[in-house]
């Protein structure tokens, strides 16, 4: 403790060696005095708060929860507070303005290293949230600044954004069951270059001729069955799904009819039709001259396809 620090000094003569000399000593404050030099002015509990920089709510609500002791009590009924309890208010005021609960505040007997180990706990919890602020500030800046749809599932990359919008929110449903490997070759499949049969299958009006659908049935095979071939996630997507396989199936049967119109609907289901009559034949044995029924000539990719096609 500073020498002189919350004592009064007061200037006395004295002989030393025959001589008159001015000494310096300290006392006691005067408001001490009456109740003994060992026994200073207790403090009341809204002396206390004010010392501590709080209310005398929160001293209370202290005493409630276990964290501050309750002090001796004078003759008067009323409380005593003490350096102990100024120091003990003062470290639990510290440790709530670094952000930690009160129920994670260690009791007052508790040792110095549980402290320690309460405060890493929060720096790792802090360190987690500056992690994700930082992840969502990435994805603001990727919606903000490159345009990126707002209901891209988070993660996607922004190249897909300029899909069609019935693709876009294809992917987006997809998002809720698929596991995040599936995920990522749906993302890479769509944000493949579009090919000319997927830009046709993607303009296909509602009311397409049969001649149309059957023509584009025909050029669409061949993309599928490769697209299937180097993909499984896209033959059966409920193997991939991150929930029951039940409801993996139910969000492509609602996506299916929700975002694609009639025609759309119609030539995927004459592709699936025919996939699964190659399927029958291969089990079967290979058909004259080694080749599937319905096999048209190889076309570029398709290049966003793989989400046209049927699971199954």
């Amino acid at each position: 403790m500073p020498l002189g620090q919350g004592f009064e000094w007061e200037v006395v003569e004295a002989v030393d060696a025959g001589r008159w000399r001015r000494l310096t000593r300290w006392r006691w404050p005067a408001a001490t005095e009456q109740h003994g030099r060992g026994d200073p002015v207790a403090w009341s509990t809204s002396q206390l708060a004010e010392l501590a920089g709080t209310t005398l709510k929160t001293v209370r609500h202290y005493h409630k929860v276990g964290l501050l002791e309750e002090p001796e009590r004078a003759h008067n009924g009323y409380k005593r507070y003490g350096a102990a309890h100024l120091v003990r208010l003062l470290r639990i005021r510290r440790l709530v303005d670094l952000g930690v609960p009160l129920s994670d505040i260690p009791a007052p007997e508790a040792p110095d290293d549980e402290v320690e180990q309460v405060l890493r706990a929060l720096d790792a919890e802090l360190a987690a949230g500056i992690e994700r602020q930082q992840r969502l500030r990435r994805e603001l800046a990727a919606i903000l600044d490159e345009r990126a749809s707002l209901d891209l599932p988070a993660g996607l990359s922004t190249s897909i954004k300029d899909l069609p919008a019935n693709d876009r929110s294809f992917l987006v449903a997809f998002s809720s069951f698929l596991t995040p490997s599936a995920m990522s070759v749906f993302e890479e499949q769509l944000a493949a270059p579009r090919s000319p049969v997927s830009t046709e299958f993607d303009d296909l009006p509602p009311d397409a001729p049969e001649e149309v659908r059957q023509e584009l049935t025909r050029r669409m095979l061949p993309e599928v069955r490769r697209q299937q071939a180097e993909y499984p996630v896209f033959d059966n997507v409920g193997s991939y799904s991150r929930r029951d396989e039940t409801v993996a199936r139910s969000v492509v049967l609602h996506s299916l009819v929700e975002f694609y119109n009639e025609a759309h609907l119609d030539v995927l289901r004459r592709v699936n039709e025919m996939l699964v009559a190659e399927r029958a034949n291969a089990a079967d044995g290979p058909p004259a001259g080694g080749e599937p029924a319905g096999d048209g000539p190889e076309n570029p990719s398709l290049g966003g396809g793989g989400d046209e096609a049927p699971a199954g």
